[in-house]
């Protein structure tokens, strides 16, 4: 058992470029299923209906995309001078230590005589090189050039994978059903066909529910905070409401990333001043009230997880497949919680995974 645990976490660890737009256009793929069936009852092929489905999520995620592109690309370009205002701020910091420093020593001079002979007289009268006060600035220079050329260079891979988890959620929809049908009639194991395709439609309706359920609470956070960020004055409120949408997949700790940049934000509009909390402070309020109020309202109790393994699930998706990997750890424990509980195994791991409402 152990053995199988490590071969499956380094085979998702070193295959994550193969299995990633798996699981993605999986979900995405589950997220239509029902639509696309709906529409085959109605006479329309699945080709067709896949191909208008896929068109009407591709337009507005397009549309999206051209409206956040100039925005993203000038915080990208920001991000070397936000690094070179943080290092001239440690500059003038670090010189005022430096001349207090001086101050101090100057001033402990007559009292020489009685410091144990001289003895620490040469760490008193130390100072910092000027290759010592600056190395710290050329780190943080170096590390906003490396953020801003990763991101760049990161562009055609992500267009690729993008128009691969294209392509097979097309075939997903299209084939899917049939490779499905095959698997049911052939497999020999299978002995009670109906059972298992009974099993199976129950299991695709319960994620597809949820996935929609999540995604369009979601997608009111983000449109909310936006529209709250745009009355009050703040600039880019449509791309930070974009983010707060999807860090909202993040229990717990997307939350607390949306506060940091939004108070980074809100530091470079407003300068350091009361208001540069603003931002922060209203998408702090808008995230406790969905997480509160509105999610456990619409899913349910039976929806809720355990927050200590939510994060320690979050923390080995991370370190599997970074941001994409912390994105997708929740959806893919609800679905593993919504799996165990239909096919009636493993009842121990259901308890587990659950919150406990004491």
């Amino acid at each position: 058992m152990v053995l199988l645990f490590l071969g499956v976490l380094y085979t998702l660890y070193f295959a994550q470029s193969l299995l990633m737009p798996l699981i993605v256009t999986s979900l995405i793929a589950l997220l239509l299923s029902p639509l696309v069936a709906g529409l085959q009852r109605l006479h329309i092929p699945r080709t067709i209906s896949a191909f208008l489905l896929v068109s009407t999520l591709i337009a507005p995620f397009t549309f999206l995309g051209a409206e956040l592109a100039e925005p993203a690309q000038k915080w990208v370009k920001l991000v070397p001078e936000l690094t070179q205002h943080v290092t001239e701020q440690l500059d003038s910091f670090s010189d005022a230590i430096e001349g207090e420093n001086k101050n101090n020593a100057s001033a402990k001079k007559d009292d020489e005589g009685f410091s144990f002979f001289g003895m620490f007289a040469k760490k008193a009268e130390k100072t910092p090189t000027k290759s010592d006060e600056n190395a710290m600035s050329q780190r943080l220079k170096q590390g906003g050039l490396e953020i801003m050329l990763s991101v760049l260079s990161s562009t055609p891979l992500i267009l690729a994978q993008l128009m691969t988890g294209v392509i097979l959620t097309l075939f997903l929809l299209i084939f899917g059903p049939k490779l499905f049908e095959a698997f049911i009639q052939h497999f020999p194991k299978i002995t009670d066909k109906d059972q298992a395709r009974c099993l199976v439609a129950t299991i695709q309706t319960e994620l597809s529910r949820y996935i929609v359920t999540v995604s369009i609470i979601n997608a009111g956070l983000g449109l909310s905070t936006a529209l709250v960020l745009y009355l009050i004055g703040i600039e880019d409120a449509l791309l930070w409401g974009v983010l707060a949408g999807l860090l909202n997949f993040i229990p717990y700790v997307g939350s607390l990333i949306g506060a940091t940049i939004l108070t980074l934000a809100g530091l470079v509009q407003f300068g350091v001043q009361v208001t540069a909390l603003v931002p922060p402070a209203v998408y702090f309020g808008l995230n406790l009230i969905e997480s509160q109020f509105v999610t456990p309202t619409i899913l349910g109790r039976n929806m809720q997880l355990n927050p200590l393994i939510v994060v320690l699930w979050l923390l080995v998706w991370g370190w599997l497949w970074g941001a994409v990997g912390v994105l997708l750890a929740v959806p893919l424990l609800v679905c593993i919680k919504l799996i165990l509980a239909q096919l009636n195994i493993w009842p121990h791991w259901l308890k587990i995974i659950e919150a406990k409402s004491h």
